[in-house]
This record gives C-alpha cells, sequence and structure tokens, in this order.
C-alpha cells in the first residue's frame, strides 16, 4: 500500500496542474543573465560533480563548517584577556600588581598577584566553559549526514562539514538541506520538489521548487556516474529570494533562477528525494549570510558598574591627593624637626629638601594602599553568583515541557539579571507563538454557525461578570436599609451560554443555540490532529437531518476536492493522513474526512472521495474528473478547480478571502452573504483565519469557450502571461454561490495568551516580527491577545492622522507594517518619526520582513528607545535579531536548533518566558543589584578605615593591619554570605512574583540599582568605617588595655578594628536579606568563626611568618574584656544608621516588595482574603493589550447587551395594556 502510494504520487505531473508564475519558464532569453555574468557580483564558477577543482585557487571556497562560538583556539587568551581587562577594576588591579614588584607598594607581592590571578582565571574558565558547550552544538549540526556522490553512482554517507562546492547530494524527505544547492532532479518525474522554508522566512506553507528541463533525467544514482556541468552564478549574498546564474550542460546554456536553489536550513517535504548540486557553503550560503557572529553582550548593570568603579577610583584619587599633600606638607614642615625620625634626603617618601618627589611617591603608594575601596573579588563573585543562578534556572522544575521532556537553558550567564530589565519583546510567530499546525474550529454553513465553543476570554468573561455582580449586590443589601428587592442578572459558568443566549449576545459566541451545548474545557487536547471541532449538529452524521443538507454536501465537497493535497496512509485502515502545500490545506481535508467526504486518491486527471450520500445513507465511491487548476497566489486571495462528476456536469469549486470571494457571487447566491458576514466578525474577533467557500455549477459549452482562451493564456510565454491568465480566470470565477466559510486556528502554543497578558502587566511592550503575510500576524496579534481588533492602524502611510486625530490615553494603537513599507520606514530621513510612532503604539506588527530586517529593526529600536530589548524565536531567520537584542532567546521547537545555538537563553516552550523574566528576572536583577551594593559598602567600611589611621600616623603610608587580613578580607571572610545573597535571595515567592507583575516594573525603573542607592551605600559606608575607627581608637587609647598598665599597640588596634569591621559587614548582610536558609546562616555566622579560627592558626605560625599577629589572639586580646565589649558596642553603633534609615522607608516610603513582605508576614493572603485580591488587582498594569484587555472589552459588550435587553423588557411592560389598566387601577392613585 506505501509503495504504491509513493509510485502514485511519483507520477502526478504537477506543473500540468500548476497555472501561474510558480511554475513558469525562468526566463525564455538568457542573453539579460549572460550579460550580468562575469560582472562584479557574478563571478562565481562551479564544476558540479567535480569538487576537486576547487580545493584550489581561483576558485576554492569556504567549507561547509559553520561555527557559532566567540573564540577558537588561537583567538581565546587574547580575546577573553582584553574581556577581562577591560573591566576598569580588573585593570587598576593588574596596574596594582605590577607596582607591588617595586618599592613603591606597601604589600608583598604575592597578595596583590594572587587574588588578580584567581579573579581573571576563574572569570576565563567559565568563559571557555560556555564557548565549549556552543562549539558542541555546532559540532552536532556540522556532523549531520547527508549522501554524496564520491563517482561511478555510488553515494556514501558524508557530515555537512566535508561537503564541498560542486559535490552532488541526495537528500531524503523531511530532511535538511546541508548548504545552498542547485536543484536536478526529484523523485516525481517532472522534476517538482516540495519546500519548507520556516527556519529561513518563518512561513508555514510549503514553496513548490522545479529543477530545468534539461537535467530530469539524473533521477537515479547511476545517472551521476557521468554528469558534469558548470554553473556561472552570482556571488555569495544574504538575499533569500533572488538568484541569477546559469547553467551550461551538454552544451548549451540554461537560465537559472531562485525557483531551482534550495537553500541550507530548509526542509524536504513531501518528496521521497532530491538530487542537488552544492552552489554556495558554510559561511556563503544565505542563510549564514543571514546571520551574525555572536557578539559580545554585557548587562546595563555590569555597565553601570564600571561608572560606579569610575566613582570609587576617584575616591581612591581624590584620598590619595589628601594623602600625598598632607604628607608633604608634614615633612617639609614639621618633620624636620621631630629629631628621632631623622629625615634622609636619600629617602625619597620623606625627603624635606624634595616635597614635590615626596608627595608623588606618597601618591602612588597611596593609590595601591587605598585599593581596597575598588573591590577585586567583586566581578568573580558575580560570575560565581551567575554561573550558580544559571543552574538554578536550569534546575527550575516549573520550566520543564514534559511534552519535549526539554527545559529552560541559560546558554550563558552575563545576562541573567537582564531578565529583570526588559521592556521591549521583539517575537518571530510560527513556531514560537504558534505549534506549526492548523485547527479547523469553526464554520457557517447556509447562514448557520456552528461549533460553539468557548474561549477563554468568554469564559474569563463570565467568571469576571458573575463576581462583579454578586460583590454589587452585596454592598446595596448592606447600605439600603429598607430592604429593598433588587434582581441582578447574574451569568456564570454554568449557565453562560443560554444567558448569553438569552440577552442577545450570540453573535459574540458562534451559535444561537448555544443553550444546548456544552463548555469545554480550554486547555483539553483532542485525539484528532487538525480537527478541533465539537457540535453535535453536525457531528455523528446529524448534518444528515438538516434541512439545508445539499449546501452543507456541497460545502464539505468544496472542502475536499479544493485543494493539492496528496493523502498517504495511516495506522487506522479507515483513516488517511495528508500532505499538502498548505497546513490550511491539510486541516480541511483531515476535517472533511471526519465529515464524511474522504479524499482517497488522486491521479493526474482523477480525483477520487469516498462521499456519505445522505440519500442512500452510505458512503459512496465517486470519482471527479479535474479539469483545471488555477492556483492560490497571495495577488488572487482564492484557489479554485474545475471538476466534472460522473454524470458529466461540471462545477466550479472555488475557496479565498470572504473579501474576494463576495465579490463574485451572483446575484442569486448571496442568500447568506448577511449572516455569514456576522458570523466573520465573531470568528475574526476570536482570532481564526477564515476562508469562504463557493461554487458555480458551469454548462458544457461556456466551459469549452473558456477553456481555449485558458489554454491559450497557459501557453504563453512572456512577460502578458500572468496578466492573460488573471483574465481568464476572471471569466471564470464569477456569478458563484456562498456556501460559507470555514474558521481553522494557526493553533497557539500552550499558554501564549496568559503570558502574554502577564507580561503586558508587567509593563512589556510586544512587536510581531514575522515573515508570513499580513493577515496572518494580524489573526496570530488577536488570537494570542496581543491587539484588540479595532485597535489596528493598517498602514504607515497615514500614521500621523491617525495619531493626531485619535489617539489619547484610552484609545490603545496597534502599528502592521509589511517588509516593503519597512524598507521605506527605517530610511534615514523618516526613521525616526516611524520608531517615534511604533514606541507610542501599544503593540507592533511586521509582517513579511526578511532576516535582516528582524535583526534591523532590533538594533535600531534598542538604540532609539535605550531600553532593554529581548528576542525570541525558533529558526534560522531569527538568529540575526536573536543576536541583535540585548537577550536572544531561542525556542529549541521543530525548525532545529540555529535560533537556540545563537541565544542566551534557550525555551521549549513561549509561555515559560513568564517564569523566566517574571520570577528569575525579577530575582536575578534584585540579587545582583544588592550584592553589588552590598561589595560597595564593605569595602568602603574596610578602606577607609586605612585612610582614617593615616591622620593618626602624620600621612606616612603605615598599614593598619597585617598583610595576610588584607589578602583574607575579600577572598575568605566575606565571600560566602555575599554569594549566598546573589544565590538565594528572594524578596518575595515566585507565586507572588506572577501574583504582582507591577513588581517587575521596578527593573525597568532601575530602583534597585539607581543612584540614588548606590550613593546611599556609598554615604552608609563612609559613616559605618568612621564609627568603627573613631570607636575603637577612641576607646583604646584613653585606657590600659590590658594587665599592669600595657596599651594596645598597632597589633591590637588593628586587629580589633578588622574585628569590628568583619561583624558589621557580616551583620550588614543579615540585614539586607529577606529570605534566610540555612546556608545564609552557615555562611554568615560561619565567616565571622572563620575569622576567629584564622587568627588562631594564623597566630600560631612562628613568628617570621605571622609577624605581629604571633598569638594575637590567644596572648593579647582574646583576655581582654573589653575586646569583647568594644566589639559588640562598635558593631551595634555602626549598624543603627542603616536600622533607622529602614524603620523610616518602610514606615513612611513603602516600596511594593515592602508592602507585599509585610502582608505574606502577617498571612494577609491566607487571613485577609478581599484585602490581599484588592492589592493583586492595584499591583497589575490597566493594559490596553492581553488577554485580561480583551476580557474588559468583552464584559463591557455583555453590559451593554445586558442594559440594552433590561430596558427593551422595561418598554414593552411599560407600552403593554396590562400596565396601562395597572396604572389606571385605584390602588395607583
Amino acid at each position: 500500500m506505501r509503495e504504491s502510494s509513493r509510485r502514485t504520487k511519483r507520477k502526478i505531473r504537477w506543473s500540468k496542474l500548476y497555472t501561474f508564475s510558480c511554475f513558469r519558464p525562468p526566463n525564455a532569453d538568457p542573453d539579460p543573465i549572460k550579460s550580468l555574468i562575469g560582472r562584479p557580483g557574478f563571478s562565481r564558477v562551479v564544476f558540479c560533480n567535480k569538487p576537486h577543482l576547487h580545493r584550489m585557487k581561483p576558485h576554492k571556497y569556504p567549507t561547509n563548517y559553520v561555527s557559532t562560538t566567540k573564540y577558537n583556539v588561537v583567538t581565546f587568551l587574547p580575546r577573553s584577556l582584553f574581556e577581562q581587562f577591560r573591566r576598569v577594576a580588573n585593570l587598576y588591579f593588574l596596574l596594582a600588581a605590577v607596582l607591588s614588584l617595586t618599592s613603591l607598594s606597601p604589600f608583598t607581592p604575592p597578595s596583590l598577584i594572587i587574588p588578580l590571578v584567581f579573579v581573571v582565571g576563574i572569570s576565563m574558565l567559565k568563559e571557555a566553559v560556555e564557548d565549549w558547550h556552543r562549539f558542541l552544538q555546532d559540532l552536532d549540526v556540522n556532523s549531520r549526514v547527508v549522501k554524496t556522490h564520491i563517482g561511478e553512482g555510488v553515494f556514501v554517507e558524508k557530515p555537512w562539514q566535508q561537503v564541498s562546492v560542486g559535490d552532488v547530494v541526495r537528500v531524503q524527505k523531511d530532511q535538511y538541506f546541508p548548504s545552498d544547492l542547485l536543484l536536478l532532479s526529484s523523485s516525481y518525474e517532472d522534476g517538482v520538489c516540495y519546500v519548507e522554508t520556516m527556519n529561513l522566512d518563518g512561513e508555514t506553507n510549503l514553496k513548490a521548487k522545479r529543477c530545468v528541463e534539461a537535467t530530469l533525467g539524473l533521477n537515479e544514482d547511476d545517472t551521476m556516474s557521468k554528469f558534469e556541468a558548470t554553473i556561472y552564478c552570482e556571488d555569495p549574498n544574504p538575499n533569500l529570494y533572488s538568484f541569477v546564474g546559469n547553467l551550461e550542460f551538454q552544451n548549451e546554456s540554461h537560465p537559472l533562477c531562485p525557483a531551482q536553489v534550495l537553500l541550507r536550513d530548509s526542509k524536504l517535504r513531501n518528496t521521497e528525494y532530491i538530487y542537488g548540486a552544492v552552489i554556495f557553503t558554510g559561511p556563503d550560503t544565505k542563510a549564514v549570510r543571514n546571520s551574525m557572529k555572536s557578539p559580545s553582550k554585557r548587562s546595563r548593570i555590569e555597565r553601570k558598574m564600571d561608572h560606579v568603579i569610575y566613582v570609587l577610583f576617584s575616591m581612591l584619587v581624590l584620598i590619595s591627593l589628601v594623602t600625598s599633600i598632607a604628607s608633604a606638607l608634614l615633612v617639609s614642615s614639621q618633620m624636620t624637626s621631630w629629631w628621632y625620625l631623622r629625615l634622609q634626603d636619600e629617602d625619597p617618601f620623606f625627603s624635606p629638601s624634595k616635597p614635590v618627589l615626596s608627595a608623588i611617591m606618597q601618591f602612588i603608594r597611596a593609590l595601591v594602599l587605598y585599593g581596597y575601596l575598588i573591590p577585586i573579588s567583586l566581578y568573580v563573585s558575580i560570575e560565581v553568583v551567575k554561573v550558580l543562578q544559571a543552574v538554578l534556572i536550569n534546575k527550575d522544575i516549573q520550566m520543564f515541557d514534559e511534552a519535549t521532556c526539554q527545559s529552560v537553558r541559560a546558554r550563558t550567564s552575563n545576562l541573567n539579571e537582564e531578565l529583570g530589565q526588559v521592556s521591549i519583546i521583539l517575537s518571530d510567530k510560527t513556531g514560537t507563538l504558534t505549534c506549526n499546525q492548523m485547527e479547523f474550529r469553526k464554520c457557517s454553513i447556509a447562514g448557520v454557525s456552528y461549533g460553539g465553543d468557548l474561549n477563554e476570554v468568554d469564559l474569563a468573561a463570565s467568571h469576571r461578570m458573575n463576581s462583579d455582580m454578586v460583590a454589587c449586590r452585596s454592598s446595596v443589601d448592606e447600605s439600603d436599609a429598607t430592604s429593598q428587592s433588587i434582581e441582578i442578572c447574574e451569568i456564570s459558568a454554568d449557565n453562560i451560554g443560554t444567558q448569553m443566549g438569552y440577552i442577545g449576545a450570540s453573535e459574540y459566541l458562534g451559535s444561537p443555540n448555544l443553550k444546548n451545548l456544552k463548555i469545554p474545557d480550554a486547555h483539553r487536547e483532542y485525539s484528532i490532529k487538525g480537527f478541533n471541532f465539537r457540535d453535535d449538529r453536525l457531528m455523528n452524521g446529524r448534518w444528515t437531518c438538516n434541512s439545508n443538507v445539499y449546501d452543507i454536501t456541497m460545502f464539505f465537497r468544496v472542502m475536499a476536492l479544493c485543494h493539492t493535497g496528496i493523502p498517504i496512509e495511516d495506522d487506522q485502515a479507515d483513516k488517511l493522513k495528508f500532505e499538502a502545500e498548505s497546513p490550511e490545506e491539510v486541516a480541511f481535508l483531515i476535517t472533511s474526512q471526519e465529515f464524511g467526504f474522504q479524499f482517497c486518491k488522486r491521479t493526474q486527471s482523477v480525483m477520487v472521495l469516498k462521499e456519505f450520500d445522505p440519500d442512500l445513507g452510505s458512503i459512496v465511491k465517486r470519482e471527479y474528473k479535474l479539469l483545471n487548476l488555477l492556483e492560490f497566489s497571495s495577488s488572487r486571495k482564492r484557489m479554485s478547480v474545475i471538476v466534472s462528476t460522473e454524470d458529466g456536469q461540471i462545477f466550479l469549486l472555488c475557496k479565498g478571502a470572504d473579501s474576494i470571494i463576495f465579490e463574485r457571487l451572483a446575484d442569486n447566491g448571496r442568500s447568506y452573504q448577511e449572516a455569514t458576514s456576522l458570523h466573520l466578525s465573531c470568528y475574526a474577533e476570536d482570532g481564526f483565519r477564515t476562508l469562504a467557500f463557493a461554487y458555480r455549477r458551469v454548462e458544457r459549452a461556456d466551459y469549452e469557450h473558456w477553456n481555449s482562451i485558458f489554454m491559450k493564456a497557459k501557453t504563453t510565454v512572456g512577460p502578458e502571461r500572468d496578466e492573460l491568465l488573471e483574465s481568464a480566470s476572471e471569466m471564470i470565477e464569477k456569478d458563484m454561490i456562498l456556501l460559507g466559510v470555514a474558521a481553522v486556528e494557526d493553533k497557539l502554543q500552550k499558554g501564549v495568551p496568559e503570558c502574554i497578558d502577564k507580561l503586558a502587566q508587567g509593563g512589556l511592550k510586544i512587536w510581531l516580527l514575522t515573515g508570513d503575510k499580513k493577515e496572518t500576524a494580524i489573526n496570530i496579534g488577536v488570537s494570542s491577545f496581543q491587539v484588540a481588533k479595532k485597535a489596528l492602524v493598517s498602514q504607515i502611510k497615514s500614521f500621523s492622522q491617525e495619531i493626531n486625530e485619535e489617539h489619547n490615553k484610552h484609545m490603545p494603537f496597534a502599528l502592521v507594517v509589511d517588509g516593503q513599507a519597512l524598507e521605506i520606514a527605517l530610511r534615514s530621513d523618516v526613521k525616526d518619526q516611524f520608531l517615534q510612532l511604533a514606541v507610542e503604539c501599544a503593540s507592533v506588527i511586521c509582517c513579511r520582513v526578511s532576516p535582516k530586517q528582524k535583526a534591523l529593526i532590533t538594533r535600531l529600536v534598542k538604540e532609539f528607545t535605550g531600553k532593554t530589548t529581548l528576542a525570541i524565536g525558533d529558526g534560522a531567520n531569527d538568529v540575526g535579531m536573536i543576536q541583535e537584542a540585548d537577550i536572544g532567546v531561542g525556542i529549541s521547537g521543530m525548525e532545529g536548533m540555529q535560533a537556540v545555538m545563537a541565544s542566551d537563553f534557550s525555551l521549549p516552550q513561549f509561555r515559560f518566558l513568564e517564569r523566566l523574566l517574571m520570577v528569575h528576572g525579577h530575582w536575578c536583577y534584585n540579587r545582583i543589584s544588592k550584592m553589588i551594593l552590598y561589595f560597595i559598602y564593605k569595602n568602603i567600611v574596610f578602606g577607609l578605615t586605612l585612610f582614617y589611621y593615616e591622620f593618626y600616623t602624620s600621612f606616612s603610608g603605615q598599614v593598619l593591619y597585617d598583610d595576610w587580613y588584607m589578602t583574607a578580607f575579600n577572598v575568605l571572610l566575606t565571600s560566602l554570605p555575599v554569594i549566598s545573597l546573589g544565590v538565594l535571595e528572594q524578596d518575595v515567592p515566585s507565586d507572588v512574583c506572577h501574583q504582582f507583575p507591577a513588581l517587575y516594573k521596578q527593573g525597568q525603573r532601575g530602583i534597585c540599582f539607581s543612584w540614588k542607592r548606590i550613593i546611599g551605600w556609598i554615604l552608609n559606608g563612609a559613616v559605618a568605617s568612621l564609627i568603627i575607627f573613631l570607636s575603637t581608637i577612641h576607646a583604646l587609647s584613653t585606657v590600659a588595655f590590658l594587665g599592669k598598665g600595657k596599651v594596645a599597640d598597632i597589633a591590637h588596634l588593628g586587629t580589633i578594628t578588622y574585628t569590628c569591621v568583619i561583624w558589621t559587614v557580616n551583620c550588614q548582610i543579615a540585614l539586607i536579606i529577606s529570605h534566610f536558609t540555612w546556608i545564609q546562616h552557615l555562611f554568615i555566622w560561619g565567616s565571622i568563626l572563620l575569622w576567629y579560627i584564622f587568627l588562631l592558626a594564623y597566630g600560631a605560625l612562628p613568628p617570621s611568618y605571622s609577624h605581629t599577629g604571633f598569638q594575637v589572639l590567644t596572648e593579647a586580646i582574646g583576655g581582654a574584656p573589653s575586646f569583647w565589649i568594644i566589639t559588640l558596642l562598635v558593631v551595634v553603633a555602626s549598624l543603627l544608621p542603616y536600622f533607622i534609615y529602614m524603620v523610616l522607608q518602610r514606615t513612611f516610603y513603602p516600596l511594593d516588595d515592602h508592602v507585599i513582605q509585610e502582608m505574606k508576614h502577617c498571612k494577609k493572603d491566607i487571613f485577609d482574603k478581599p484585602m490581599w485580591l484588592r492589592e493583586q488587582r492595584n499591583s497589575k498594569r490597566t493594559t490596553q493589550v492581553g488577554f485580561s484587555a480583551r476580557v474588559d472589552v468583552k464584559i463591557h459588550h455583555l453590559k451593554e447587551a445586558i442594559q440594552q435587553r433590561g430596558e427593551s423588557i422595561y418598554k414593552s411592560f411599560t407600552n403593554s395594556p396590562i400596565y396601562r389598566t395597572l396604572r389606571s387601577s385605584p390602588l395607583f392613585q
């Protein structure tokens, strides 16, 4: 059966069925093409079946290896070092490490060089690991195999990366093309093949390709043994839709056009195999030319952190200047009288005769001494934290897709916090928002709408209205002392169909008999792929009992015959599967099969149906002779077939856009037009794609006359051919009778509407960039609830007038623009005006855009708005915009791995973007912001104590702390708590992030890492360090520290001050943390304990190693009660300013997260549910797009309908005789 089906498909000469330009000879005159060959841009020469000739110049071309990595073996070291030392802090510490090798440094070389090597080494290792993963993914693609001719008609499997220009390859059905190929032949005898270009232009419909006539015979392996030809063509370029070239074969020249070229990353469909000659490989292919090299991306916080480092470096320079100037003044004026110092002119640091030189030397020394103001471990700590954050993202079970067994993957950890600052999302459509499959949902036949399934909007509106009505009635009852009886119409999910039918709103739901229908689960999965239709009036053969049975029969007959599909065998005996040029046709064939009209066979001139005959009550096999096929095109917007029945009747069966079909109806064929138009508006409101069905009975004489004209037009060669064919089709496609319309849904991925709605509530704008036609893009925009239908602005040329006349705060606008208009709009003279308009619109839909245009739009939006952009797509056509955006997200769906390999994050489904941004993005932004601010604080606390000590040492450059204390501060004693803060901190739980989308706007506005907060933490650190130093030095200098009147020396003072610093900074991080785990407690209090362990271990070393730290804890400070008392009091005093500030802020100026934290702490979400829900509603931004906006519109319509119905009932009652009689009764006097 299967082999028979394949033979049937191969026998069909599709070129005889098709009419218009997709199979027109590319050019009857090759001379214009010849005139281009050899000129600049048209110099490529390909020797088919002779790849060895392309291993040497001048015809040596790149290999087919494609790489998306940032580094290779040669470039890794210099490029990664450049990446590390373009960070200001690392550059400073490199200078300090060099100075440590000289006498200018107050520290030993190991104490500065070891931390720098550690920090830079960890960062480089992280970059290497991430790029290694990219390399492995590249290896997976480059290792795909394709059958390649090696001579004598023998084909062997070769990896893609070994395919060379000139190779002849054999590609099987459902395989991707390894490079750009010239089609030589296919499994069909006339050289036709079908190609899916979803990866390139986002279109789901199949493209028909056809080889040149001269190579039709090269359809077997053996025929390739003697094949030799030469291709002269254009040079590599990114244009997907053009190709100019000549094929020199058997001493003849054949012109080539895009119809003969198969592009890399497109897929062979509906064709058993093809033979092709490789024209372009690797970086020369059009798909790769449309992509870009992986850029080095840095988050906004990291870029802003550079400016913070500049501020800290300015502080460093300032206090170094103070130190050097003060030292020079003291050396030249006062120190000369201090005889015990015995200053010598030979000492450059203290030369009385050369104060300027002394100032310079002290300045350099101070730059190194106060270097701890700039946190050397900040970058490496951030790198470690980001890697751990990425691990948590990857391990999030709530972002695991069971259907594909894939989870979210953070392919780079550099941009975790950027996820919390996104303002604009630029999304692809096919495979990103949709599932790449069509479903039949509703239909209108003979003026009656079928398929009454309620969508999510209807159900949500019913629940909202029921809740609102109950609340309204309760408030009235409680406030009205007279206990008046007020009857209010309630609409609940149980009786929504009946109530909506009653109030006259059935046009919004698609059926006048909703009371007989059950409400489905909105997310129910149906067992039949492509058929998601439920209506008892048509299902299970009940349509045969309808009074309009003939119209219904013709409707399903048109559905089963007007297409270009092919039946193939299914696993079920009585069911067939179908393949066609478009997914709509597949859905229609499945639908007609479900209703008893099974398309089971196709030959060159005959189409066979197994159809249910209502008169006979049984299945009848009927043959329809296919006379002509007028195929669908973007300009015609319709498709027709002319068939002859077994009894000789001729019918024209047509389907197409409703506006096109309605124009071509006969006067007696418009019986159902008005009702059908109402149903169309309903279907469009639900976001469905609609096609109208019509037919016409043609007299044989009329057909023969028309066919002679049509055949003459079809055989015409020249530019007038399309015009003649269009004129001929207009002659026959008229006076038709309308049957109805069918509504199909380009099925959205699960959770897409809810995800977009939540993102919109969080303040994100969504742009839809797709290669599909405008109608498709608009329908998806509506069905995914990005826009309301009335909000669309159809053309860019009228934007100024539209905005000026109608734009206001309550009127949402959506901008719809196609690729050609975009080409003009993005020119420099009008670019700013276009972008200004686009930013003002609630949503933007760009259709028919090329991959290059997607990348250009992304770059311009990023530069014009200055806001964080996120691009999400799933195909090779999305790689450019994914790489150009601040954050690139790839969908690991059905379109290969190109988008994933170029992305920063990969998702199995679009719906996971909500959690990735609203939860992990918000958390990461909050964590990294707190982490950096805390780093600034602790280093200022530590570094400024060194500066304050200089006032007591006459600015001599004396170091307060031991060298190893200095080294241990950032690396050992304060590193783990800050890492736990950056990895585990949660200002609110994940479920609260979803419930309160307004929290996400903190990242968009940059609240957590604003300059106000940065300066505040710098001041907090300066105050805390001042309190620590003054408290300790005054407490120790006025009284004896040890027994027998011994006072504290520099070792004691330094150790006690250091202890206070360690306690203060670790207790400060405890005040910052909102979400404690045992890990944070272990790291915070463990770090303090580690300091005492370090003191014991370091003090136990011989004096030659421990220096002033020898037995300092056990024999000196540990036994002094004042040491412990000073530590306690100083820590409390240093933390008091921050504590007072937090009390005041949370009391009088609380932020959103502060309010929610207190509500959660008081368990308001459990004990005061109404308050919790009210705060949720207040948190949600009033959106003009998204699911909630559509629900609001639906509720508005329903309430209007209820009000109108009530007024109508009231008027009817007041005008009735009964009412007039009652009014005249004495009882009412």
